[in-house]
């Protein structure tokens, strides 16, 4: 079949297997050009690990310090006429080129909140690997049921306290309008800190802890964004910015655990604004997006996800002069996003962005090039007309 894409609202409901391959392999390319990792990880656990920030987390240690790796994630497989999600191709192409390298990969795709699966995935590590010495946790879901109660949490994106009302884009339609978005219940509130807060990246760590699979020194690290005070009040000070306090929260008794039976130490890193599936959900964040790409890419500063990640290894994880924290103790690699110089160009923008001068103001044609990218789309060398079977297996 000929695979095209198809956008509904913010998400795209097909993938290019071949695309997704590219992207992957774009990616690889990157962390293979820029040498090995000097003292990187060697048994990588990877939660979250199909797209965005946690992909790259697994191609980062892969393929800079030829790490094994398991990655768990929840992806819809191919049939043999319907296309997969994205996270499955990317997932399958990666372990294709893992296994060339000659380096270890297992994949789980199921629940990550589930007993059973994090149950799976330790009798893995433990049969395989022995021990890992680095944890990345990067899961974005819209929804968690609790493996305790079996309740079924669903988080919502909503300011606290009061309604908000600001600009946003349409990046389909290239239409600039304004929103407002009603404030959040206590119980979305609380049920959104079920879903995106701390208690289950506890919950993983706790069970490895317990069953003695952390290897002396081990790191654990999560994924966090801040942003700046324009989108704050739905996302900082919003539901989303109220689960990421109890993410927050977990990295330091995680932190107090890991330091308590002799391992490293966990933390959170505070990571760049990008298009994402997460990120394109969120109202009046892809317009902020749209500006920001416009003015870093003009100024040589503009990374993406894997730059990101391999700036955060090369030069705090595992080289450089180590971990720099700021003052609530996190890393900060959205440093080059958050220069006051970079903020002050997109607050003259902000008020002068319309439908009428979009594309002058902002790079929102770079926002919808990325936001295809993530589907396999758009990516050089790709004959899209070509017809493709979108059937692809996971290599064992």
């Amino acid at each position: 079949m000929v695979i095209k894409p198809k956008v509904r609202g913010f998400v795209c409901v097909t993938a290019h297997p071949a695309g997704c391959a590219a992207h992957v392999n774009e990616w690889i390319d990157y962390v293979k050009a820029k040498g090995p990792l000097k003292n990187g990880p060697k048994k990588v656990l990877v939660i979250g690990s199909s797209t965005g920030y946690g992909l790259a987390s697994r191609i980062g240690a892969a393929f800079g310090s030829g790490a094994a790796t398991i990655g768990v994630f929840f992806e819809r497989p191919s049939e043999p006429d319907k296309t997969a999600t994205p996270g499955w191709y990317n997932t399958a192409a990666f372990t294709a080129a893992a296994q060339k390298a000659g380096l270890y990969a297992k994949n789980f795709n199921g629940d990550a909140f589930s007993d059973q699966l994090k149950t799976d995935v330790l009798a893995t590590i433990k049969r395989d690997l022995g021990q890992v010495d680095l944890v990345v946790y990067s899961l974005a879901s819209p929804r968690r049921t609790h493996p305790k109660t079996g309740v079924t949490h669903k988080s919502a994106l909503r300011p606290v306290g009061q309604s908000y009302t600001n600009k946003t884009v349409d990046t389909d339609k290239g239409l600039v309008s304004s929103i407002t978005i009603e404030p959040a219940s206590s119980a979305e509130i609380l049920d959104t800190s079920a879903v995106m807060g701390g208690e289950d990246w506890e919950m993983w760590i706790n069970a490895l802890d317990e069953a003695k699979l952390l290897a002396p020194g081990a790191t654990s690290v999560a994924y966090s964004y801040i942003g700046p005070e324009v989108t704050w009040p739905i996302y900082k000070n919003g539901t989303i910015g109220l689960a990421k306090n109890d993410l927050e929260r977990a990295a330091k008794a995680i932190n107090a655990t890991l330091k308590a039976h002799g391992y490293g130490r966990a933390f959170i890193s505070v990571n760049k604004a990008l298009v994402t599936q997460a990120s394109s959900a969120i109202p009046v964040v892809p317009l902020y997006i749209s500006i920001l790409y416009k003015i870093m890419k003009a100024k040589g500063t503009h990374e993406g996800c894997m730059e990101q990640i391999d700036r955060l290894y090369r030069t705090q994880m595992f080289g450089g002069t180590g971990l720099e924290f700021d003052a609530a103790g996190r890393v900060r690699i959205d440093d080059w996003e958050m220069r006051p110089e970079i903020q002050a160009e997109v607050n003259k923008l902000w008020p002068q962005v319309t439908t009428e001068n979009l594309a002058q103001h902002t790079d929102i044609a770079g926002y919808r090039s990325e936001f295809l990218k993530l589907f396999g789309f758009g990516i050089p060398g790709i004959d899209y007309e070509k017809d493709i079977a979108p059937h692809v297996e996971m290599p064992a």
